[in-house]
């Protein structure tokens, strides 16, 4: 049998990209990278399968009686930053429901040896104690600006733990910190923090103008560069079934359900965000925070301690990422007219 990924998103978070590295076991690490070997064909022949308006059961029809894979990355999502779920709840919460919905039956359906399903720290509650663990979920209200979104990605990891209970599937949710690097979205209104400020101070360097940021720049955030949550993702899958299936809790309905967090262990203030990529881009103007703007859940840092004891750690710095993610934003947008109609 193949081993292939769906991997697809209305926005791409270059989650494509991976790092290779050794493994304690070599056979079963080779197999589930594997499935990263033809994503971005896979991406572009699949991705409208996802979308609500086509014929969702494509999902199961087109690509996995194609492609019949093994391991299934499920890192197809409507994403977007506070403009955008504040614009479009709707969207936020039906199309994620959709796709989860259709993929993770789908994979249920062929058999697939393992599925790990993307998530979102923003299902933890806007005033969680800090850094959040697994621990977190449903124990407080969510933060409002993203509910939708939030709702749907909780649903998502309570369909893969029921999943695994009732029919004894090996269905994980990870949930990333925030997420930027090589091939994100630039969209003006929809793209998320980083690319978001990232064209900004690009585009008010070249016009001499000053840069206004949402919010009063005092929360805290964490970020993570695509490849290594791409990296993680490869070592979960790879684990021994051992000490994969520890992480399913298929035996029980309660406490922490099939779900681990994936960060980078630090967080910064959106105002010492703001000024790193300034710093980045080159931008030496002024910078002014609209603190008539919501500034969403204060903090948001991830108690990633569990996937530490298994053994994997991030590689690639805030900085060193910022550079890498503006080197990139240059070579796709060097021509601004080309930039203009993104």
């Amino acid at each position: 049998m193949a081993t292939r990924s769906l991997l697809a998103s209305d926005n791409n978070d270059g989650t494509q990209n991976i790092h290779r590295r050794p493994s304690r076991n070599g056979g079963q690490r080779n197999s589930a990278q594997a499935c990263w070997r033809r994503p971005v064909a896979i991406r572009n022949h699949y991705a409208n399968t996802l979308r609500p308006r086509f014929d969702q059961s494509r999902v199961s029809r087109e690509f996995f009686l194609a492609e019949k894979p093994d391991y299934v990355y499920l890192a197809a999502a409507k994403v977007g930053g506070i403009l955008a779920n504040d614009r479009y709840p709707v969207d936020f919460i039906r199309e994620n429901l959709l796709i989860e919905t259709n993929v993770i039956a789908a994979a249920h359906r062929h058999g697939v040896k393992r599925l790990l399903f993307l998530g979102s720290s923003c299902i933890y509650p806007k005033n969680a104690a800090q850094p959040m663990p697994e621990e977190s979920l449903l124990t407080g209200s969510l933060e409002p600006t993203n509910r939708p979104y939030a709702l749907a990605k909780i649903a998502g990891i309570e369909l893969c733990w029921s999943y695994n209970r009732q029919f004894g599937t090996r269905f994980l949710a990870a949930m990333p910190t925030n997420l930027y690097g090589i091939g994100d979205n630039y969209h003006p209104e929809n793209s998320h923090v980083i690319p978001g400020l990232i064209r900004r101070f690009h585009e008010a360097r070249t016009a001499g103008e000053e840069v206004t940021v949402w919010g009063t720049g005092k929360p805290r955030r964490e970020f993570m560069f695509a490849d290594d949550m791409a990296d993680a993702c490869v070592f979960l899958m790879s684990l021994p079934d051992a000490e994969f299936e520890v992480l399913l809790h298929s035996d029980r309905n309660d406490g922490i359900g099939p779900l681990i967090n994936i960060g980078v262990g630090t967080d910064v203030t959106i105002a010492e965000l703001t000024r790193q990529i300034a710093a980045t881009v080159g931008f030496e103007g002024r910078i002014r925070f609209d603190t008539s703007k919501p500034d969403g859940t204060p903090r948001k840092l991830l108690d990633s301690s569990r996937i530490r004891a298994l053994g994997w750690r991030p590689s690639v710095g805030l900085a060193d990422g910022l550079r890498k993610a503006y080197d990139d934003f240059l070579g796709r947008f060097a021509n601004q007219t080309e930039l203009a109609v993104r």
